[in-house]
């Protein structure tokens, strides 16, 4: 009986799939690049390899599960999964119902759990009662581990598959989704026996379930699976090492020399940093000089040819924020039944969770509650949402985000444009209150050189991109193969960028908008400032520990851009305050009689011409920024770029302390301060999905649609 029950879950696996989005020509999941394991593992088994990948739980079937198309067609009768309703509801909605699956490529019954009609605890109950499976709460007695294996609670909880035991037997618990219950519907009245050891659960339960048998598992997950599997690529803490002999003997041998001659020293340390500096801005003139040419349009995918979509947002004290939040991805040009929306929420944070509770189409979106184990960031909060995401590809966004409503449609377009091997789509992020201070105006200039001009022609060049911290597009594929999001670094996107590249994968940017606030405030500012500096000291920190080995995972050319990129960031952020001060000496020597040694220096006017050098760049690519978003009148703010940059070195400064203090704190940002909303002035808004829901609850004559609980 229970080899049948297997081969049930193989066959209830394969309805939930998306083999048939890459038969249809849709997008298709990125293909697994060698190098570190892959933070699937093996196939899990309840008690021996064999038996589970029977059972459908390789990575490979958990992988895709729930994701993309499947075309039921050949298997069973259309919309089988209605017959448990046909009693309950009116046959013009169930009708409207099945229409609308039809065209969109998912089941009749995630339609009408989408358009509030049913809940998804009711669903099951009326599909429990038709097929005679039990379905099991959340709080169930009697539940116990079968014995996976870490990896195979992770490939587990993306399959939405989990053997557990219940009173003493195996039994196989399974969250519809896909067609499932279409296929558990044709398997009950074909084959009502293999059925047997099979129990319903709906997503929050089995994802209660799940954690209550394997909560450490699951969060060790989220906070060291990098560490696990690359241990030299987290900035995790470590074990501290003894000093190689070699840097101890170079030490010993260069501190008489510094002792005698200190004033060589600083000579060479400063010209280095000069062209270093000089360096880094070359690179962005050049990239963002780069001519390059828009895509040629796609054409647009029908609904049932789109991929599941999942959306994750990692939220701390943002009560304020949700509900536009929410109602921007509910504009999005994409069809509501595929978009899988997952927020991220702290312990602690208990006003996040009840506005979510309070929105209207809460049981719509997946709560999930961040581990209370290692630091408190966004990328550790990102991996607690990995495990479960049921989509092909995963958008993050903030909890200020306003994305426009093509933006997922674009990012897909970006991904079938290239080649499999980009694993990342970054969309453009631009300031949405810049006239609520000098401040937010020059953030909205940074933003538009960094987004709009220097990384499109750095993507061009096929070099390591520095992601933004929002509207990053992943293939899921791809992110897990590079073990997700470090959760010990507070630029999560920047060393996601330089880490893809070194297995393999491109990233790559698409024209497509996602608004967000600036911070209006100088305390604001700086305190979000000096977390950025920290995370980017930490990614080139870890990505340089072995530079030889850098060096043959990205290449010469990607070796030097990382450095240049990134490791000159910090280092003309650091520097800028010291060539600033070297020429305002020398501007206040007359007046003091005097002529400082430092004036002697061969290497003043290389210093100087670097920071005059670095300041016309910034207003240049500024400049081209803000003119492609039409901010004309920002163009003044330009003329602050010297005061903005003692501002940065402060900054920097700020957090190369706070680095060595407490490395792993992450200053919050408060949202929802802004006064002013290009966003909201210039009314961009989707399509409404309302008329979709409205048009099949009016499709035929209903009853009031059942209360659903909160997520």
């Amino acid at each position: 009986m229970a080899g049948r029950g297997v081969r049930a879950a193989v066959e209830i696996d394969a309805g939930g799939t998306s083999s048939g989005g890459e038969r249809n020509g849709a997008v298709r999941p990125g293909a697994e690049h060698t190098g570190h394991p892959a933070p699937g593992g093996t196939a899990p088994s309840p008690r021996g390899p064999n038996r589970v990948n029977a059972a459908g739980l390789s990575p490979k079937a958990a992988l895709a599960s729930g994701n993309d198309n499947f075309d039921p067609r050949t298997a069973f009768r259309s919309a089988a999964e209605l017959d448990c309703l046909r009693h309950a509801l009116s046959p013009g909605l169930l009708a409207a119902a099945e229409r609308r699956a039809a065209v969109t490529g998912v089941g009749a019954d995630r339609v009408l759990i989408e358009a509030g009609v049913i809940g998804d605890d009711a669903y099951l109950r009326y599909l429990s009662r038709h097929t005679g499976i039990a379905v099991v709460d959340a709080d169930a007695a009697g539940l116990s581990d079968w014995g996976l294996r870490p990896d195979q609670y992770v490939s587990a909880a993306r399959s939405g598959i989990l053997p557990i035991g219940l009173e003493g037997g195996l039994v196989w618990l399974i969250a519809p989704r896909g067609h499932a219950a279409r296929r558990i519907t044709g398997l009950t009245a074909n084959s009502p026996d293999a059925t047997r050891p099979l129990r319903l659960a709906t997503e929050a339960a089995f994802h209660a379930i799940i954690l209550r048998l394997a909560g450490d598992v699951f969060a060790h997950e989220a906070c060291r699976g990098l560490g696990d599997r690359a241990a030299d690529l987290t900035a995790a803490p470590r074990k501290r090492r003894a000093v190689p002999a070699r840097l101890l003997i170079l030490s010993l041998a260069a501190a008489p020399l510094i002792a005698l001659f200190p004033g060589v020293l600083y000579e060479a340390v400063a010209a280095a940093f000069a062209i270093w500096f000089l360096a880094f801005v070359a690179l962005r003139l050049v990239a963002s000089l780069a001519s390059r040419r828009a895509p040629p349009p796609l054409a647009r995918l029908s609904d049932d040819r789109l991929p599941v979509y999942t959306v994750i947002a990692a939220l701390y004290r943002e009560a304020g924020s949700v509900a536009d939040l929410v109602r921007a991805i509910r504009d999005l040009d994409y069809p509501r039944e595929k978009l899988d929306l997952m927020f991220v929420v702290e312990p602690d944070d208990l006003e996040t969770r009840a506005a979510i509770a309070r929105l209207d189409d809460a049981s719509a979106l997946r709560v999930v509650v961040a581990a209370n184990d290692g630091p408190r960031t966004k990328p550790k909060a990102l991996n607690c949402a990995l495990p479960f995401a049921r989509g092909s590809f995963i958008a993050v966004y903030d909890a200020e985000d306003r994305p426009e409503p093509g933006q997922l449609r674009a990012a897909l377009d970006a991904f079938r444009g290239n080649g499999e091997d980009v694993a990342c789509a970054q969309a453009s992020l631009c300031i949405d209150n810049p006239s609520d201070s000098w401040l937010s105006r020059m953030f909205a200039a940074e933003y538009a050189a960094q987004f709009d001009v220097f990384l499109p022609g750095f993507a061009k060049f096929r070099l390591p991109l520095p992601l933004g911290g929002s509207s990053n597009h992943f293939r899921a594929s791809a992110l897990r193969h590079v073990a997700g999001w470090d959760a010990f670094n507070v630029t999560e996107d920047a060393d996601l960028g330089v880490r893809l590249a070194r297995f393999g994968y491109r990233s790559v940017v698409f024209a497509s908008t996602t608004y967000e606030e600036a911070p209006a405030r100088f305390g604001a500012w700086l305190r979000q400032r000096t977390r950025w500096m920290k995370g980017w000291m930490q990614t080139w920190a870890v990505h340089m520990r072995s530079p030889r080995r850098l060096w043959r995972e990205l290449g010469p050319r990607g070796f030097l851009a990382t450095n240049v990129a990134i490791g000159g960031a910090v280092l003309t952020a650091l520097t800028h305050l010291f060539f600033v001060g070297e020429i305002a000496i020398a501007a206040a020597a007359p007046l003091l009689n005097e002529a400082p040694t430092i004036i002697a220096s061969p290497f003043a006017p290389l210093h100087q011409a670097t920071i005059v050098a670095g300041y016309l760049a910034a207003i240049f690519i500024g400049a081209i920024g803000l003119c492609r978003r039409r901010l004309f009148g920002s163009l003044w703010v330009l003329t602050l770029v010297p005061l903005y940059w003692l501002c940065l070195s402060l900054a920097a400064w700020r957090a190369l302390f706070e680095l060595a203090r407490d490395p792993y704190h992450w200053e919050k940002t408060e949202h929802g301060l802004a006064r002013s909303s290009r966003f909201v002035a210039a009314g961009r808004r989707g399509r409404d999905h309302a008329e979709d829901d409205a048009a099949i609850r009016n499709s035929g004559a209903v009853p009031p649609p059942r209360p659903r609980a909160a997520a």
